[in-house]
């Protein structure tokens, strides 16, 4: 996804907007990784195979987009900690985390005393503001794969974003591919999809 993204940006942009912001690398990285486990569905129909390519997919959500969400808020607790004067100990960030955990997965996942520190060990908080576009860059994916596969103008406005680079805004160029993110559409039904992902999985069993 990010090569086919720099090659057309490369071919079809002039030097200046050849790059291409994060919000939209994520988009084109996850919109392969789709058509990739597509094909992959599409080879094997064994029901284990299936199994696994199923909770592949609800895992790859619940990380992408639920976790990375929660990473988000987290992050933007740090920052308004550090606003009010606040001093950011092990213990003030350890229990903020457990408390988003329990949050995030609901009564029915036991959150271990381990899990409380894993804020630690994820660098992309030392890039400010970062994680929030793996959970944005996915709900849009999925919103455009839902379209290319069913459209052959969708997938020229597809190529058309992948060509664009950094030429607008990264919203007015997804607008552009067919999906708004002002909007929460996308993140319905990426959650829609989780939600479809589920029963489909139960069914294998």
């Amino acid at each position: 996804g990010h090569s086919m993204h720099s090659l057309l940006s490369r071919t079809h942009q002039p030097y200046v907007y050849a790059q291409y912001p994060i919000f939209v690398a994520e988009v084109a990285s996850t919109f392969n990784e789709q058509l990739f486990l597509d094909h992959l569905k599409s080879e094997n129909h064994s029901k284990t195979r299936q199994a696994f390519l199923l909770n592949f997919q609800i895992e790859r959500i619940r990380t992408t987009i639920i976790r990375q969400t929660l990473f988000a808020e987290f992050e933007l607790y740090i920052h308004e900690c550090v606003e009010k004067g606040e001093t950011l100990t092990p213990t003030l960030l350890n229990q903020h985390y457990a408390k988003l955990c329990r949050e995030y997965y609901g009564p029915d996942l036991i959150v271990d005393p381990e899990l409380e520190v894993e804020w630690a060990r994820i660098p992309h908080f030392y890039t400010n503001f970062y994680v929030y576009q793996y959970a944005t860059g996915l709900s849009a994916a999925l919103a455009l794969h839902g379209q290319v596969v069913q459209d052959n103008a969708a997938k020229a406005r597809y190529v058309k974003f992948l060509s664009s680079g950094g030429s607008q805004f990264p919203i007015d160029l997804l607008k552009t591919a067919g999906v708004d993110m002002e909007t929460s559409d996308p993140v319905h039904a990426a959650m829609r999809h989780f939600g479809k992902l589920l029963d489909d999985f139960q069914q294998c069993f």
